[in-house]
């Protein structure tokens, strides 16, 4: 039963401690929305800026239908066609090849795109400013590029290979133009063509006009290879779906520009791929030219012996078995012929290791044992019938050759003239002047929400890894040290601060209605019922020393304004400005901070020794004439206050050498309650001495301002120092709905009812 009870409510502990960090969470961020803000509109003026000096981005589409490669070889039927091997043609290939230097360096020479313009007149100011900027525009003509004093046109510009990618400066003179890569300057007039000879090779330019006013232009030379890969970053080539319809896509800042220049890719590639296509027709007809002639001589030579043969022997009957014979071996020979043929056609462009041409050769030797075989037989026939059946065979293969060869040459003449590529152009690009980008209403959204989130991710790192001072129970269970005020932001006496030349006021003074105020008294409360309750031996006051872990926590504030509600008991009250170095309680007295506690600490120790029984009969210290210069009446009933005094180089040493040991003695006597506000923990080790002298240590610290691990630290170092730190004040507290921790002033408020 025990144990259900105890997960339960560590389950409900846990769920109450994640709720309150999420909470925690989102009030931070509304704390620090102005943070948010800023980088909100930060990141919307970065988007705004942007969008405005990115110039336009345009884009030019075109279609391109790959087929299946015909070369027309198929029409010659098997003689011709089967010594041909076809080539399929992917849309993959034809991607690359689109992107090579064999198609783009036609487009780059006849547009001169490896001729680049730069005006360095125009800045990203001027982008921002005027929104567009002017680009250079390339045609068959030249180069143009607008300027603010006149337009800029090139006709030529080549340089040798040492000045590629050189920046070149041209400038208008009264004579013509000067042009100048800061080594070599080059002279020359308008609308003539010139040839230079500088210190690295040659350079021909032809400047057609130039902006007035000395208006320098920058001029380059490019690499092919920087140029192609210009063309690249801009040019797209992706198929559609697997249908073998590339889409080829141009970007850039000038519309018409990128629409020629897409144009012209296309027809370079189409004029390659139907020169690469007829290729190997051209190939063949050429062959064939050279072997026609040679053929046809053989055919007329061997008519001639055949004919010579049958006059002078007359007509010879031969048998049936011969007549077998002749017309194998005629069949034999004709297809040796025709293999010959082929393997004269394939090592054009084979070698003779090639699986085709090893074939033809078997196929070659197969034929030619059966030919040996019916010669040998046929060797035994009459030798003039021996010799008709040569010269006939002869006379009957050379005809049919050559027949053969004038058939096929006429057919590949005619394919010739109708063949066409495998790549179809279906759509050439068009201009459309639809801006692709920037898109500046996304660009200005991305970038006002990128801003959003950097400031968020501000706001959750200052607060995961700052850690400051938040939440009273968590400063308890990190210190061990109860927190026994939390005072809150007083808004009237903010406002008065803001004003630098206006003196420091008492809240009796300036806000006594408000929370702030109250909580003071409620402090008072406490140390009253906390504060032992017997005094030491010879002492009357009850000292309460009051520090910070480092400065700016406000403990002078709650010094002086405790001091105050002390003082209403009708309680005689001094408050000490311990801090000699920056010490500023003065100020909030309106008094001066000479003749005070370092003054009396710096005296001749000899001053220091006094008769403590005559001491003893004084009624105050005002009658003490050698304490009378030190500690001065403020002008509110029951109030003394000694400053700070003369800045010494030692404060330290002078509250360790006993001095300061005598000043509490004499004090003790004379006082009811004694406020020492001493310096900051960290900054320095007084408040470790002067801490020997108090009955109640409080420790200040400032809410979302003090990093919790330094309030740490600095209670550990008073703990090493075998001081007792008796409580913390959290101080400048702020309400709101922003802050989770606002219920505390109901109870800072409820104390006092």
């Amino acid at each position: 039963m025990n144990t259900d009870s105890n997960n339960v409510s560590n389950s409900a502990s846990k769920k109450d401690s994640d709720e309150t960090d999420l909470m925690a969470l989102l009030f931070a961020i509304l704390r620090d929305w102005k943070v948010i803000v800023f980088f909100a509109v930060l990141g919307l003026l970065i988007g705004v800026l942007y969008s405005r000096y990115e110039n336009p981005t345009f884009k030019s589409d075109a279609l391109i239908q790959i087929e299946n490669n015909s070369q027309g070889i198929s029409a010659l039927g098997e003689n011709i066609s089967g010594l041909v091997t076809p080539e399929d043609s992917t849309a993959l290939t034809e991607t690359e090849l689109i992107k090579s230097r064999m198609v783009l360096k036609p487009v780059v020479d006849l547009l001169h795109l490896d001729v680049r313009l730069n005006d360095p007149a125009v800045n990203s100011f001027d982008r921002i400013k005027t929104n567009r900027t002017s680009t250079q525009v390339n045609t068959a003509e030249g180069v143009t590029l607008d300027t603010a004093d006149g337009q800029v046109r090139i006709s030529q510009f080549d340089v040798s290979q040492a000045y590629l990618n050189q920046s070149f400066t041209l400038v208008k003179s009264d004579k013509g133009f000067t042009l100048s890569n800061g080594f070599d300057d080059f002279k020359g007039q308008l609308n003539q063509p010139h040839r230079f000879r500088g210190s690295e090779g040659i350079i021909q330019i032809t400047v057609a006009e130039l902006p007035a006013d000395n208006h320098p232009i920058n001029i380059s030379k490019q690499s092919l290879q920087n140029a192609t890969d210009a063309i690249n970053g801009a040019l797209t080539v992706v198929e559609k779906g697997g249908t073998g319809i590339l889409q080829l896509s141009l970007i850039g800042s000038n519309q018409p520009q990128i629409t020629l220049i897409l144009k012209q890719i296309i027809l370079s590639y189409m004029a390659k791929n139907e020169s690469r296509s007829s290729e190997q027709t051209i190939k063949t007809l050429r062959f064939m030219e050279t072997q026609m002639p040679l053929l046809k001589q053989q055919l007329e030579t061997s008519e001639e012996l055949f004919n010579n043969f049958r006059e002078k022997s007359g007509t010879i009957d031969i048998g049936q078995e011969a007549s077998l014979l002749v017309g194998e071996k005629s069949q034999i020979d004709s297809q040796l012929n025709e293999l010959k043929l082929k393997k004269a056609d394939l090592t054009t462009y084979y070698t003779e290791e090639h699986p085709l041409v090893i074939q033809i050769n078997d196929q070659i030797a197969v034929l030619n044992n059966r030919r040996q075989e019916i010669e040998d037989r046929v060797a035994g026939l009459p030798e003039i019938q021996r010799e008709f059946l040569k010269l006939s065979e002869d006379t009957i293969i050379n005809r049919e050759i050559y027949l053969t060869m004038l058939k096929n040459y006429q057919q590949l003449k005619i394919v010739k003239a109708g063949q066409v590529g495998y790549a179809r152009i279906i759509d050439m690009p068009i201009s459309t002047y639809r801006t692709i980008a920037p898109k500046k209403q996304l660009i200005i959204m991305i970038a006002t929400l990128s801003g959003i989130m950097l400031g968020l991710l501000l706001v959750f790192l200052r607060n995961f890894l700052r850690n400051t001072v938040k939440d009273p129970e968590r400063l308890e269970a990190k210190t061990g040290i109860p927190v026994i005020a939390t005072i809150p932001r007083s808004p009237l006496l903010t406002r008065l601060r803001r004003n630098k030349n206006a003196p420091n006021r008492l809240l009796a003074y300036v806000d006594n209605n408000s929370l702030s105020y109250e909580a003071i008294k409620s402090l008072r409360t406490n140390l009253m019922f906390g504060m032992p309750a017997a005094a030491r031996a010879g002492q009357r006051a009850k000292v309460i020393l009051i520090t910070g872990e480092s400065p700016g926590v406000g403990k002078s504030f709650i010094s002086s304004n405790l001091t105050e509600v002390l003082a209403q008991l009708d309680k005689k009250t001094l408050i000490i400005d311990a801090d000699m170095r920056l010490g500023e309680l003065h100020k909030v007295f309106n008094m001066d901070q000479h003749n005070g506690l370092a003054d009396y600490l710096t005296q001749d120790t000899t001053h220091l020794s006094r008769d403590n029984t005559q001491l003893a009969k004084i009624d105050t210290v005002q009658e003490s004439s050698h304490l009378a210069s030190f500690i001065h009446s403020t002008g509110i009933d029951n109030i003394d206050f000694m400053p700070r005094g003369e800045h010494p180089r030692n404060p330290a040493s002078l509250l360790a050498n006993g001095s300061f040991d005598h000043l509490m003695a004499d004090l003790n006597l004379h006082y009811d309650y004694i406020i020492i506000d001493s310096p900051p923990i960290l900054a320095a080790s007084d408040a470790m001495i002067l801490a020997q002298h108090a009955d109640k240590v409080l420790m200040v610290t400032r809410y979302e301002s003090s990093i919790e691990g330094q309030l740490v630290y600095a209670v550990n170092q008073m703990n090493k120092a075998n001081i007792k730190v008796d409580g913390i004040i959290l101080n400048d507290v702020q309400q709101g709905i922003m802050s989770k921790y606002s219920y505390h002033y109901s109870y800072a408020y409820g104390n006092n009812n």
